[in-house]
């Protein structure tokens, strides 16, 4: 009987220790890989779905009138051979455009068939997509400039794509910043793709240290509410290993004067998989004279 006694502490230690080892385990460098891992598979998901960014094959700036799209060479806007030759017209005036349907061409917006329908543009909160079999289309809007961005679920980029690379996980690059509010917040200047500039809120600016090196960068807000700072950034390995206008990164909001910077998670902008992006470009005061070996890799091209 003492014996059993003995072997039923032993099994109560040995759970116990087991117990310990899974719980440290949990709180290990192992854990955080898993989870950059993770989001390193969500980011690939979102950009191979339907309506990623490597499904979108074009971009139709609307001129004033009638905008004739469809797959005939004489279009304004040329589809995919999957669209009828004449699939319809844009009509658009004043900055409204409405997208009117031929005769038997199907088109739905928001799962209901349309002939005609006012469609709105990105801005406006309130955007309808156009679908026609795998294809969509939808307004967008740039300062002063209006036009429809196609996709194509059915895209050769899509089909194509291999896989993204990335520079080895490492809690190095997981940096607590320090943040310093603007008040009131500064406007700052971020150029396009399109060489326009757009004036975007910062509400402070981060400071922290790499390399040995205290370094700063402004975040923005992409919307007034937005609840997550947005990073758009150069470092010394732009145009070598990494995508050559920059990266992109998003941060939690501060909590008590401080903010998360997560270089791990710093990712190629919808530039480096279309032509027919109008991606932001990153301040002057946000090219950092470091390496950042952290995050996406330049797109492989095989």
């Amino acid at each position: 009987m003492h014996a059993k006694v003995k072997q039923g502490r032993r099994c109560a230690i040995l759970l116990l220790f087991c117990g310990a080892v899974l719980q440290a385990a949990e709180n290990s460098p192992t854990s955080y890989v898993a989870e950059i891992e993770a989001w390193r598979t969500q980011r690939e998901a979102r950009l191979k779905a339907d309506g990623g960014w490597l499904t979108v094959t074009g971009l139709l700036w609307l001129k004033e009138g009638a905008n004739t799209f469809g797959s005939a060479k004489d279009n304004d806007l040329v589809l995919p051979t999957s669209a009828p030759s004449r699939a319809g017209v844009f009509e658009f005036h004043d900055g409204r455009a409405t997208a009117r349907l031929e005769a038997g061409v199907a088109a739905t917006v928001d799962g209901r068939v349309v002939t005609a329908v006012e469609m709105h543009p990105d801005t406006s909160g309130s955007s309808e997509t156009l679908v026609l079999g795998p294809l969509t289309m939808n307004v967008i809007r740039r300062s002063d400039r209006y036009g429809i961005r196609l996709k194509d679920n059915e895209s050769a980029s899509r089909r194509e794509f291999k896989r993204l690379e990335w520079f080895p996980i490492s809690e190095a690059y997981r940096l607590v910043a320090r943040f310093v509010p603007y008040d009131p917040p500064k406007m700052v200047p971020v150029p396009n793709v399109l060489g326009q500039v757009n004036e975007m809120p910062s509400p402070g600016y981060v400071v922290f240290t790499l390399g040995g090196r205290e370094l700063r960068l402004d975040p923005v807000l992409e919307e007034p509410d937005a609840d997550e700072l947005f990073i758009i950034f150069r470092d010394e390995t732009t145009g070598r290993e990494t995508y050559g206008a920059g990266r992109f990164l998003y941060t939690e909001k501060p909590k008590d004067g401080h903010v998360l910077l997560d270089l791990n998670k710093a990712y190629s902008p919808p530039c480096a998989f279309t032509a027919y992006a109008t991606c932001p470009l990153p301040p002057k005061q946000n090219r950092l004279p470091v390496r950042v070996e952290a995050g996406e890799k330049a797109l492989l091209r095989h």
